[in-house]
C-alpha cells in the first residue's frame, strides 16, 4: 500500500511540473512576441518619421542617404498608406496582385487595423496620411508557435499514455495468463480424484444414469482445464469439423439450463472443417449461449444458427433478451463492461480474444433491439 501510494504521489508530481515547465514556455513565448511587436512598433514610427521628413524638409535639413536607409531597411514588415478618407494610396512588401485588386486590399486594409493601430502622418495643418501595417512573417510564425508547442506537447503525451497503457495491459494480460494457469493446476488434484471415485461407482454398480451424468460433468471439468491452461498460451489449431464441435457444445448446455429457455439448432447436414482449437471454441459457444440466457434471465428463445458462403462460415447466436443499445456494440467486448450486478464483465471480452487473436475470425453485434433481443455473429475462414 505504501509503495503503492508513493508511486501515485510520484506521478502527480511529474505531471505538475511538466504542467509547469509548459506554462513557463508559454509565458516566455508571449514576453517575446510582445518584445517583438513593440520593435516593429517602434520600426514602423521611425518609417512614418521618414516619411514625414522627406516631404516636409527643405534641402537644407534633408538627409536622403538616411531616409534611404531607412526605407530600404523594411523589407519583412508589410505597409498600406492611406489618405485621411482610408483610400489605399500606396503599398509596401505587398504582393502586386493584391495591389491591383480591390477586394483583397480591403481585406488586407481590415486585418492590419486589427493587428496594430495606425500611425498617423502629418504633412501639414490639413494634410495627413495613415499609416497601416501587419505583423511581419517572423512575427506571425512566433504567434503560433505556442499552438504548434500545445500540439507536440498533446502528441507526445498521447504517445506516452498509450504506451504506458499497453505495458499495463501487457502486465494484466501476464497476470490473468498466470492465475489461469495456476488454477487449471489446482483443479486438476481434486479433478483425478473424482475420476478415482468415478471408477469405484461404476465398480459398485452405482446406478448407470448418474454415473454417466457424473463422468459427462467430470469430462467438463477437464475441458474447463484444458481451457484454462491454453490462456496465454499459443493454441494448437486442427482440422475439424465445426458443425459437429457446435453442436456437442449446444447440446451439452441445452440438458443443463431451464426447460423455460426454448433451444434451437440449425446447421447444414454436411461437415464443414475450419482450423480450429476444440476447446477454445466450446468456451466461445458457451460463453455465447450464457451470455444469452443471462440477457433473457432465464426465459425465452435461444436460436445458434450456422451459415456459410464462399469464403466464411458464420455462427449465429441470437436471445429474445433485453437488447443492446447501438451505441454498446463495441463495449460489450470491452473487459470490465457489463451491466449485470454481479460478474467481472469478462465473458465476452474473452470470446472476442479467442476468436479474433487465436482463430483469426470476427465476431461483433449483428443486431439488436432494446427490448425485443440480440443476434451475435461469429465468422471464421474456410480452408482454400
Amino acid at each position: 500500500m505504501q509503495f503503492s501510494e508513493r508511486r501515485n504521489t510520484t506521478r502527480w508530481i511529474i505531471i505538475a511540473v511538466s504542467f509547469i515547465i509548459i506554462l513557463l514556455i508559454l509565458w516566455n513565448t508571449y514576453a517575446f512576441f510582445q518584445i517583438f511587436k513593440t520593435e516593429e512598433r517602434q520600426k514602423m514610427l521611425l518609417w512614418a518619421k521618414a516619411q514625414s521628413t522627406l516631404l516636409t524638409s527643405d534641402l537644407e535639413t534633408y538627409n536622403p542617404e538616411l531616409n534611404l536607409f531607412i526605407f530600404e531597411h523594411n523589407k519583412t514588415i508589410p505597409i498600406l498608406l492611406t489618405n485621411s478618407k482610408d483610400s489605399v494610396m500606396d503599398g509596401i512588401n505587398i504582393d502586386t496582385e493584391v495591389l491591383k485588386d480591390s477586394i483583397q486590399l480591403k481585406k488586407m486594409l481590415k486585418q492590419f487595423k486589427n493587428e496594430n493601430e495606425p500611425i498617423k502622418i502629418t504633412y501639414d495643418e490639413t494634410d495627413y496620411r495613415l499609416l497601416y501595417y501587419g505583423n511581419s512573417s517572423l512575427l506571425n510564425k512566433l504567434k503560433y508557435y505556442p499552438l504548434a508547442l500545445i500540439s507536440i506537447i498533446v502528441l507526445f503525451g498521447g504517445l506516452v499514455y498509450n504506451f504506458y497503457k499497453s505495458t499495463k495491459m501487457a502486465t494484466q494480460n501476464k497476470l490473468w495468463a498466470g492465475m489461469a494457469k495456476e488454477t487449471a493446476h489446482q483443479i486438476g488434484t481434486p479433478l483425478s480424484s473424482l475420476i478415482g471415485w468415478l471408477e469405484i461407482m461404476k465398480a459398485d454398480n452405482v446406478d448407470e444414469t448418474t454415473v454417466s451424468e457424473i463422468e459427462k460433468d467430470i469430462v467438463r471439468l477437464q475441458t474447463i482445464t484444458d481451457r484454462f491452461s491454453k490462456i496465454g498460451s499459443e493454441p494448437i489449431l486442427a482440422e475439424v469439423d465445426i458443425i459437429k464441435e457446435t453442436e456437442e457444445s449446444f447440446d451439452y448446455l441445452k440438458s443443463r439450463f431451464s426447460k423455460q429457455v426454448e433451444f434451437s439448432f440449425k446447421a447444414p447436414t454436411y461437415p464443414i472443417e475450419i482450423n480450429l482449437n476444440s476447446a477454445l471454441h466450446s468456451w466461445t459457444i458457451e460463453n455465447l449461449v450464457k451470455n444469452a440466457i443471462d440477457a433473457m434471465k432465464g426465459r425465452g428463445k435461444l436460436d445458434v444458427v450456422i451459415l456459410e458462403d464462399a469464403r466464411f462460415v458464420k455462427i449465429r447466436v441470437s436471445d429474445t433478451g433485453k437488447g443492446i443499445p447501438k451505441n454498446q456494440f463495441k463495449q460489450i467486448f470491452e473487459p470490465g463492461f457489463t451491466t449485470k450486478k454481479r460478474g467481472w464483465g469478462l465473458g465476452l471480452s474473452l470470446t472476442k480474444r479467442i476468436v479474433e487473436e487465436y482463430h483469426n475470425g470476427k465476431i461483433r453485434v449483428l443486431s439488436s433491439e432494446v427490448g425485443k433481443g440480440t443476434c451475435i455473429q461469429v465468422s471464421f475462414k474456410k480452408l482454400d
